[in-house]
């Protein structure tokens, strides 16, 4: 839902306050209002989050940090959890907001989980998948619950190869190849343990 008619600079968007807590992205230069994930969907990011703590340090793990991608006009994104590189994490020490901005190093992963509807799966499977790889970012997972699988996309000189994990599949992932989880497992995020 675009909730603005002129569009922003990316400096305007970084200082705007309406003075409420909705979140926002930018999306070619107009900002659009981010709904409030489904309670499914932040169990999910948290599971994953728990999960990469095994193999990677807290101070290289996000959840709400943005991130600024190159589009026709300025967008900017809110990946559900995002793994950093150590020249990223050095990059963000000391910034007054948590924002990869275009000159800094791109994450080594992304996470998007897919709310429902048409219009969020266009998102995260379409319009994201091209600046995320536009942005250099060398890993992006798709968690779809609605689909009751996980793609995994690794850049590959520019463009993403795609797996799609179902069931009870191991996740295969070069950022994490120690990762050893199912779709299964992550889309009941935990709820058998």
């Amino acid at each position: 839902m675009t909730t603005t008619t002129r569009r922003m600079t990316l400096e305007e968007y970084l200082d705007y306050d309406n003075g409420t807590d909705t979140r926002y992205e930018l999306v070619n230069g107009e900002l659009a209002e981010v709904p409030s994930e489904s309670d499914l969907n932040n169990l999910i990011a948290v599971y994953l989050l728990a999960a990469f703590l095994q193999f990677i340090p807290v101070r290289l793990l996000r959840r709400g940090t943005e991130i600024v991608v190159n589009g026709y006009r300025t967008t900017t994104r809110i990946p559900d959890l995002m793994v950093l590189t150590e020249d990223l994490a050095t990059a963000l020490t000391g910034a007054k907001r948590s924002v990869v901005m275009p000159d800094m190093p791109p994450p080594a992963l992304v996470v998007e989980i897919v709310s429902p509807g048409k219009e969020n799966e266009a998102r995260d499977y379409r319009y994201k998948r091209s600046e995320y790889a536009a942005r250099g970012i060398a890993e992006y997972w798709i968690v779809d619950p609605q689909q009751a699988q996980i793609t995994v996309l690794t850049l590959v000189e520019g463009l993403y190869e795609e797996a799609a994990f179902k069931g009870n599949d191991r996740l295969l992932s070069t950022t994490l190849p120690d990762f050893n989880l199912t779709p299964a497992q992550v889309l009941q995020a935990g709820a058998s343990e």
